[in-house]
Protein backbone atom coordinates (compact mmCIF):
# COMPACT_ATOMS: atom_id res chain seq x y z
CA UNK A 1 0.00 0.00 0.00
CA UNK A 2 1.31 3.40 -0.98
CA UNK A 3 1.89 5.73 1.95
CA UNK A 4 0.37 9.03 0.77
CA UNK A 5 0.70 12.14 2.89
CA UNK A 6 -0.91 15.56 2.68
CA UNK A 7 0.46 18.88 3.88
CA UNK A 8 -2.15 21.62 3.47
CA UNK A 9 -2.26 25.34 4.12
CA UNK A 10 -2.59 28.74 2.54
CA UNK A 11 1.13 29.00 1.76
CA UNK A 12 0.85 32.75 1.13
CA UNK A 13 3.81 32.64 0.76
CA UNK A 14 5.80 29.45 1.28
CA UNK A 15 8.40 30.09 3.99
CA UNK A 16 11.60 28.25 4.87
CA UNK A 17 9.65 26.76 7.77
CA UNK A 18 7.10 25.29 5.35
CA UNK A 19 9.88 24.01 3.09
CA UNK A 20 11.59 22.38 6.07
CA UNK A 21 8.41 20.44 6.90
CA UNK A 22 7.86 19.52 3.23
CA UNK A 23 11.39 18.18 2.78
CA UNK A 24 11.24 16.11 5.96
CA UNK A 25 7.73 14.75 5.34
CA UNK A 26 8.64 13.80 1.76
CA UNK A 27 11.34 11.50 3.15
CA UNK A 28 8.80 9.73 5.36
CA UNK A 29 6.16 8.93 2.73
CA UNK A 30 5.99 7.52 -0.79
CA UNK A 31 4.25 10.68 -1.98
CA UNK A 32 3.47 14.05 -0.46
CA UNK A 33 0.81 16.40 -1.75
CA UNK A 34 1.16 20.05 -0.85
CA UNK A 35 -2.43 21.30 -1.05
CA UNK A 36 -3.05 25.02 -1.18
CA UNK A 37 -6.30 26.26 0.30
CA UNK A 38 -8.48 28.15 -2.14
CA UNK A 39 -10.66 30.44 -0.05
CA UNK A 40 -12.33 33.06 -2.28
CA UNK A 41 -13.37 35.07 0.81
CA UNK A 42 -9.73 35.78 1.67
CA UNK A 43 -7.49 38.10 -0.28
CA UNK A 44 -3.87 37.07 -0.04
CA UNK A 45 -0.68 38.60 -1.31
CA UNK A 46 -0.57 36.00 -4.07
CA UNK A 47 -3.43 34.54 -6.09
CA UNK A 48 -4.10 30.83 -5.86
CA UNK A 49 -2.45 30.36 -9.26
CA UNK A 50 0.65 32.26 -8.14
CA UNK A 51 0.86 30.23 -4.92
CA UNK A 52 0.66 26.99 -6.91
CA UNK A 53 3.42 28.20 -9.24
CA UNK A 54 5.60 29.23 -6.30
CA UNK A 55 5.06 25.95 -4.43
CA UNK A 56 5.88 23.92 -7.54
CA UNK A 57 9.05 25.91 -8.11
CA UNK A 58 10.38 25.65 -4.55
CA UNK A 59 9.60 21.92 -4.32
CA UNK A 60 10.90 21.04 -7.78
CA UNK A 61 13.94 19.33 -6.24
CA UNK A 62 11.76 16.83 -4.35
CA UNK A 63 10.61 14.14 -6.81
CA UNK A 64 7.74 12.70 -4.74
CA UNK A 65 6.02 16.04 -4.07
CA UNK A 66 3.05 17.28 -6.04
CA UNK A 67 1.12 20.52 -5.60
CA UNK A 68 -2.66 20.76 -5.72
CA UNK A 69 -5.45 23.04 -4.50
CA UNK A 70 -8.56 22.40 -2.46
CA UNK A 71 -11.61 24.29 -1.21
CA UNK A 72 -13.91 23.45 1.67
CA UNK A 73 -13.24 20.98 4.45
CA UNK A 74 -9.80 19.42 4.51
CA UNK A 75 -11.46 16.18 5.67
CA UNK A 76 -13.39 15.97 2.39
CA UNK A 77 -10.16 16.39 0.41
CA UNK A 78 -8.43 13.77 2.57
CA UNK A 79 -11.29 11.28 2.24
CA UNK A 80 -11.65 11.82 -1.52
CA UNK A 81 -7.93 11.23 -2.13
CA UNK A 82 -7.15 8.38 0.28
CA UNK A 83 -4.27 9.96 2.21
CA UNK A 84 -2.73 7.85 4.95
CA UNK A 85 -1.30 10.84 6.81
CA UNK A 86 -2.16 14.49 7.27
CA UNK A 87 0.99 16.45 8.13
CA UNK A 88 0.83 19.47 10.42
CA UNK A 89 3.82 21.64 11.20
CA UNK A 90 4.29 22.98 14.70
CA UNK A 91 6.40 25.96 15.71
CA UNK A 92 5.46 26.34 19.36
CA UNK A 93 3.09 25.36 22.16
CA UNK A 94 0.28 27.63 20.97
CA UNK A 95 0.42 25.96 17.53
CA UNK A 96 0.07 22.61 19.28
CA UNK A 97 -2.99 23.71 21.24
CA UNK A 98 -4.89 24.87 18.16
CA UNK A 99 -3.68 22.00 15.97
CA UNK A 100 -4.67 19.42 18.58
CA UNK A 101 -8.28 20.63 18.52
CA UNK A 102 -8.35 20.47 14.72
CA UNK A 103 -6.76 17.00 14.74
CA UNK A 104 -9.38 15.71 17.14
CA UNK A 105 -12.20 17.06 14.96
CA UNK A 106 -10.56 15.68 11.83
CA UNK A 107 -10.24 12.26 13.47
CA UNK A 108 -14.03 12.23 13.60
CA UNK A 109 -14.33 13.32 9.96
CA UNK A 110 -11.58 11.22 8.33
CA UNK A 111 -13.14 8.00 7.03
CA UNK A 112 -10.12 6.00 5.88
CA UNK A 113 -8.02 5.80 9.01
CA UNK A 114 -5.92 8.84 8.11
CA UNK A 115 -3.59 9.83 10.93
CA UNK A 116 -2.63 13.42 11.73
CA UNK A 117 1.15 13.60 12.10
CA UNK A 118 2.76 16.56 13.85
CA UNK A 119 6.27 17.64 12.82
CA UNK A 120 8.14 20.27 14.78
CA UNK A 121 9.89 22.77 12.59
CA UNK A 122 13.62 23.20 13.04
CA UNK A 123 14.37 25.77 15.79
CA UNK A 124 15.80 28.32 13.36
CA UNK A 125 12.40 28.50 11.63
CA UNK A 126 10.22 28.50 14.74
CA UNK A 127 9.38 32.21 14.62
CA UNK A 128 8.60 32.41 10.90
CA UNK A 129 5.02 32.79 9.68
CA UNK A 130 3.67 33.82 6.31
CA UNK A 131 1.80 36.70 7.96
CA UNK A 132 4.95 38.01 9.62
CA UNK A 133 6.94 37.68 6.39
CA UNK A 134 4.31 39.67 4.48
CA UNK A 135 4.15 42.36 7.14
CA UNK A 136 7.92 42.84 7.34
CA UNK A 137 8.24 42.85 3.54
CA UNK A 138 5.39 45.34 3.12
CA UNK A 139 7.28 47.83 5.31
CA UNK A 140 10.54 47.28 3.42
CA UNK A 141 12.20 45.10 6.06
CA UNK A 142 14.56 42.28 5.18
CA UNK A 143 13.09 38.82 4.83
CA UNK A 144 16.32 37.31 3.54
CA UNK A 145 16.73 33.80 4.93
CA UNK A 146 13.06 33.51 5.91
CA UNK A 147 11.79 32.37 2.52
CA UNK A 148 13.32 30.51 -0.43
CA UNK A 149 15.15 32.75 -2.92
CA UNK A 150 12.42 32.28 -5.54
CA UNK A 151 9.79 33.45 -3.04
CA UNK A 152 11.93 36.45 -2.12
CA UNK A 153 12.12 37.39 -5.80
CA UNK A 154 8.35 37.02 -6.26
CA UNK A 155 7.57 39.09 -3.15
CA UNK A 156 9.88 41.87 -4.33
CA UNK A 157 8.17 41.83 -7.75
CA UNK A 158 4.72 41.89 -6.14
CA UNK A 159 5.45 44.67 -3.66
CA UNK A 160 7.60 46.72 -6.02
Amino acid sequence: MERKALYAGSFDPVTNGHLNIIERAAKMYDSLTVAIANNPQKTGLFTIEERVDIAREVTRHIPNVKVDTFAGLIADYVNDNGFTAYIRGLRNVSDFESELLMAQMNARLFTGGTETVFLMTEPEHSFISSSLVKEVASFGGSIDGLVPEYVLKRIKEKLG
